[in-house]
């Protein structure tokens, strides 16, 4: 192997897999119970990729703390439940194109792959589990541990975990959350066309509207960097 270590790190939700069907109606169930006035369907998908915490606030920002936590619990019931009906590959499939992806960088002996995700720590295991990538991740960041993205903390923590630095990673997303992440970071952005945020707010280094084109993206963002 020649040149640096590179780390190549993957937002989930809108990116990886998609799972908007099940995000939406579970956050239609929550506040249904609460007997509280539903988001749109716009703005329920504006806010994927957020830690629910901050995700509820955002959409009822009229409630209180107590009904903040009180829809986050019902949502993940919701979400758990339709999950196990389901199953998670069903729940969530993945992107076309997004197993074969997975594979051909995990052959790379130049890079490594993670994680940062809105997601908490089990919902990322289920995820995992059931599409059977539990090896692909050498770091796994999840919303249990840090603050809400746009918060750099989870990209921090990746790169200390791996050991590998700023300059040769890269974050690849769907959301401007992702996006603006990264750059608190000092991490180079890769967005994709297929996500929850129009792709023209994303402001990203590149864009992709195919996985197939990536392993030349990432080529010409660290050859232009050298």
């Amino acid at each position: 192997m020649s040149g640096p270590l590179r780390l190549v790190i993957f937002d989930v939700d809108g990116t990886l897999v998609d799972s908007q069907g099940d995000i939406v109606a579970s956050m239609h169930h929550a506040f249904a119970e609460l007997g509280a006035p539903a988001p749109s369907h716009a703005d329920i998908v504006g806010i994927i990729g957020l830690s629910l915490d901050v995700a509820m606030a955002r959409l009822a920002p009229d409630l209180d703390s107590a009904a903040h936590d009180a829809l986050v619990e019902a949502y993940k019931r919701s979400y758990m439940s339709t999950r196990a009906q389901a199953g998670a590959a069903q729940s969530s499939p993945l992107f076309p194109g997004t197993r074969q992806m997975l594979e051909m960088l995990g052959a790379r002996r130049d890079l490594l792959m993670g994680v940062a995700t809105g997601k908490s720590r089990r919902g990322l295991d289920k995820l995992l589990e059931g599409h059977g990538l539990q090896k692909i991740f050498v770091t796994q960041q999840v919303a249990d541990f840090h603050p809400s993205k746009p918060h750099p903390a989870m990209l921090h923590a990746a790169l200390e975990e791996t050991g590998i630095s700023a300059r040769d990673a890269v974050m690849i997303g769907d959301t401007t959350f992702d996006m603006d992440m990264a750059r608190a970071a000092s991490i180079a952005t890769i967005g994709v066309e297929w996500g929850y945020h129009p792709s023209a707010h994303l402001r990203a280094d590149h864009m992709l509207n195919r996985w197939a084109d990536l392993p030349a993206c990432l080529d010409q963002l660290w050859d232009a960097a050298a």
